[in-house]
């Protein structure tokens, strides 16, 4: 199994990158509340065999918002460079045997949206057409941004005019985007929108929604599309791909400022009622900047996310079976207190071996000194 990780270096200095090997061993830790072994509570999660190896980084100065993906091709990594004028430039490498592909910008602006919450990324779909996303700054009052989306079909020497999968033409945030494929070689995207908030920009309580969209596979958009009409402003989403159809996670918002971590299945078309993960009952009158993580093969499904309980911030990973129509009992992560991360997702997830029999989830603590790796594992 392959982990990657990218550190993100601000303020001038470049951006560093570490692949680990590791070999996970279980972890059986239940949620306390859900009658879980409490003698199986005592034993901590291991790494074994872990292989850290340093590669030099293909990103120039002043660059930042690392961000990581992968396809049968190799690994993209992708990061913005900032020069004196400030003036922000999205490039991209790609790791093959051989090492980096030299850096390809993609596109390059004076007026975006740069955060280390929500960075641009550069992926490969199975055609080989590269496709990027970058955020354009709209209204600063409102922390407004446009979701800008382009592709490439001649591997990154041009690209397509940059295009926008929302059409509400409020200053509002458009953000936080999630992207998967799609039947007949579509692809779809879910993010953050909040046009009902820059509509109604004294109504404290306006809502902020979780939109969708779908591109057929001449980008002509087939789908604009509601999933949850109130979820968390300033949470990542995330998606995943099961036998059944596409799988989103993202952080809820109830009338009483309850922010769980819920699920929606796209299915016939249609995005089914949000569910909770696990109900935690986390109230908070404020984002925590911290969205939940999936992974999935067949139906088989893992996530992983980030709560409060008893003022202590806690990392949690449960499983399901059936696409994540249920799920199994929670495992917690840590050892009692996790510091989760404030601009970025506490977990990360670990694609499942393609030759293995074992769902895995990795999650990373963050804390101003160090980061520790916590794993758990489900075998079939």
């Amino acid at each position: 199994m392959l982990l990657d990780m990218c550190t993100n270096h601000r303020h001038g200095m470049s951006v560093s990158c570490v692949l680990a090997a590791a070999a996970i061993v279980s972890c059986s830790r239940a949620h306390p509340d859900a009658g879980g072994d409490s003698g199986s509570a005592t034993r901590p999660p291991t790494l074994s065999a872990v292989r850290t190896e340093t590669l030099s980084s293909p990103a120039g100065a002043s660059s930042s918002e690392p961000q990581l993906t992968a396809s049968d091709r190799g690994v993209i990594l992708s990061w913005i460079e900032r020069n004196s004028r400030s003036t922000h430039t999205l490039k991209f490498a790609e790791r093959h045997a051989s090492g980096w592909t030299a850096p390809t910008t993609v596109a390059s602006g004076d007026n975006w949206f740069v955060s280390d919450a929500d960075p641009p990324v550069v992926f490969r779909r199975p055609d080989g057409t590269l496709v990027a996303n970058w955020l354009v700054s709209t209204n600063r009052k409102l922390e407004g941004s446009d979701l800008h989306l382009t592709y490439s079909q001649d591997n990154g020497k041009t690209w397509a005019r940059s295009f926008l999968p929302h059409h509400d033409g409020t200053q509002g945030q458009h953000a936080f985007p999630s992207f998967f494929e799609l039947p007949d070689d579509r692809l779809g995207l879910v993010w953050l929108d909040a046009r009902a908030q820059a509509a109604n920009p004294e109504d404290l309580d306006a809502s902020m929604s979780l939109r969708y969209a779908a591109f057929d596979r001449s980008w002509k958009q087939t789908a604009d599309a509601t999933v949850d009409t109130r979820v968390c402003e300033c949470c990542s989403t995330t998606t995943a791909v099961t036998a059944d159809g596409v799988l989103t996670a993202f952080r809820d918002r109830t009338e009483e400022e309850i922010r769980d971590n819920v699920v929606s299945r796209l299915e016939n078309g249609k995005w089914s009622e949000s569910t909770p993960l696990h109900n935690d009952n986390w109230e908070v009158d404020a984002c925590p900047v911290n969205g939940p993580a999936l992974s999935a093969r067949g139906r088989e499904v893992v996530a992983a996310w980030f709560t409060v309980k008893n003022d202590q911030g806690q990392a949690w990973a449960a499983f399901s079976s059936d696409s994540g129509r249920t799920w199994g009992l929670p495992i917690q992560l840590d050892d009692g207190a996790s510091l989760g991360a404030s601009t970025w997702s506490c977990s990360t997830m670990v694609p499942p071996s393609q030759r293995g029999s074992r769902l895995q989830t990795i999650a990373r603590n963050f804390d101003c000194a160090a980061s520790d790796l916590r794993a758990a594992s489900r075998h079939r």
